[in-house]
């Protein structure tokens, strides 16, 4: 098993480093939609532990409330949301966006979000609006894809060329409906349009009902911080008049708040 101390960050000592804290967030994150239950052996493989190490690791767990079993399965409990609310709850970015979320959300009538890149994902950390269709939304604190969303290729687009490039060379872009891009060289266009435009449109990318509008929310040293948008279904208007009614509304918004953040 390699040492986890092999990676450590620039500036941090090596008796600062826990590794026993890596570990136990490692296994967590283990778990997903394709491994809900793994034996100690399953998880071990996932997370280069040996199967009596990640036995401990789930035990001490269990015994913490966030890992339950039967004796050979082990699964996530809810007390791991804890862990996502306590950042929401605590988190300023989240607060501040919000009755900024509510304003895009009564002038388009549509669902606001604020969204965030983790890794290779957007999460999105606040939103505000109706329901119209469970099918075009998104829950908070839900993660997506970065390639899939008008949210994620707007921040992605927008970091430096050279590491937008290099996460194209470096990543298999995955493909979920007839309509999502799946060649680098479209993704690379698209790319250069957002950096263009200054904002993103992404359809049908994830679900065939699903339009997304995306702007940069940058703070007042011109950062991006994170992006906001709208997600709409698809066919009640046509991608110009969808882009024409609520880009105006993110625009204005991301705009007052960048001296706040």
């Amino acid at each position: 098993m390699n040492d986890p101390t092999d990676k450590l960050p620039v500036g941090l000592q090596r008796r600062d480093w826990i590794a026993g804290l890596d570990r136990g967030l490692n296994l967590i994150e283990a778990f997903d939609d394709a491994h809900p239950r793994m034996t100690a052996s399953e998880i071990g493989q996932r997370t280069g532990m040996t199967r009596t190490a990640a036995r401990r690791y789930l035990l001490t767990l269990q015994h913490l409330g966030y890992v339950a079993g039967d004796g050979k399965l082990f699964w996530l409990t809810p007390r791991v949301l804890r862990l996502g609310q306590s950042y929401l709850e605590s988190a300023r970015l989240p607060r501040v966006v919000q009755p900024f979320l509510q304003r895009v959300a009564m002038g388009t009538h549509e669902t606001a979000y604020l969204a965030v890149l983790d890794g290779d994902d957007v999460v999105y950390i606040a939103r505000n609006g109706p329901n119209r269709s469970m099918n075009t939304g998104y829950v908070l604190g839900a993660r997506v894809p970065l390639q899939l969303t008008a949210s994620g290729t707007l921040m992605l687009a927008l970091r430096p060329e050279d590491e937008a490039e290099h996460w194209l060379q470096t990543h298999e872009l995955r493909v979920f409906t007839p309509h999502t891009i799946a060649s680098k060289d479209r993704l690379r266009l698209e790319f250069a349009r957002i950096r263009a435009q200054g904002w993103s449109l992404s359809e049908q990318q994830l679900d065939l009902n699903s339009r997304g509008i995306a702007v940069p929310l940058r703070d007042r040293n011109g950062e991006v911080v994170g992006a906001l948008n709208i997600t709409m279904p698809m066919g009640h208007e046509s991608s110009d008049d969808a882009v024409a009614r609520v880009l105006p509304v993110l625009r204005e918004t991301a705009q007052a708040m960048r001296n706040l953040i």
